[in-house]
C-alpha cells in the first residue's frame, strides 16, 4: 500500500445542455490526475489522458464547457485503456485517491458496470469537497473555482480541463493539509 503518494482525480464527461439525446449515456472523455506527495505537500506529477467515447458524442454544449471538441476526444484512448493506465502510471488500485465531490468516483462505477471494464481503483477515496465544507463549518458544498476563490488561492488552467481540475484541487488539498484539515487517512 502506498500511503505517500494520493491521485487527485478529475474526470470530463460527455454532456448536453438539457436532456442526454436517446441512446447516448454520459461517457468519460477526459481523465485529469494530479499525483500529490502528502508528505511534502507538493504536486509531484500532472496528466490528461483523453478518452474516445464510445456510445455518446461530444455536443456542442460539452465544447463550450471542456474546450474540448470531438476531433481531440477522438484521437484519445478508449476507456479499458484508460483505466489500465491509471493502474499502471499511477498504481491506481493501490493508493488512496480524491476528488471533487462524488461524482468522479460514480462515473467510473456507473462506466466500468455498463462496459464490463475493470474499476481501476482501489477503496480509500476521499471527497475533497465535503471535507472542504467541513473544514469551513458549513453545509454548503462549494464549487471547486469558488473553493478556490474562499481558500484565496488562483485558478490555474482552464475550469473544466481534467487536468487543470485535478492540479487546482490537489492546491486545495495542500491548503487544508497545511491547516491540519485534511483527515490522515486520506493519502
Amino acid at each position: 500500500m502506498d500511503d505517500r503518494l494520493l491521485n487527485v482525480v478529475d474526470v470530463e464527461a460527455t454532456c448536453w445542455e438539457g436532456a442526454s439525446p436517446d441512446g447516448q449515456p454520459s461517457e468519460i472523455i477526459e481523465v485529469g490526475v494530479c499525483v500529490l506527495d502528502m508528505r511534502t505537500l507538493e504536486r509531484v506529477g500532472r496528466d490528461s489522458i483523453l478518452v474516445r467515447p464510445e456510445r455518446s458524442s461530444v455536443s456542442e454544449f460539452c465544447t463550450r464547457l471542456t474546450t474540448l471538441t470531438p476531433e481531440q476526444v477522438a484521437a484519445g484512448v478508449d476507456f479499458a485503456s484508460a483505466c489500465a493506465l491509471l493502474g499502471q502510471r499511477y498504481r491506481a488500485s493501490e493508493r488512496a485517491w480524491a476528488s471533487w465531490g462524488d461524482y468522479d468516483r460514480r462515473q467510473f462505477e456507473r462506466q466500468c458496470a455498463a462496459t464490463g471494464v475493470t474499476y481501476p481503483f482501489g477503496d480509500r477515496h476521499t471527497n475533497a469537497k465535503r471535507v472542504f465544507s467541513e473544514s469551513r463549518d458549513t453545509s454548503k458544498r462549494f464549487g471547486m473555482d469558488a473553493a478556490l476563490q474562499v481558500a484565496g488561492l488562483p485558478l490555474e488552467g482552464t475550469h473544466h480541463r481534467g487536468g487543470d481540475d485535478a492540479w487546482n484541487i490537489a492546491a486545495l488539498i495542500v491548503d487544508m493539509s497545511r491547516r491540519g484539515q485534511w483527515p490522515a487517512s486520506s493519502g
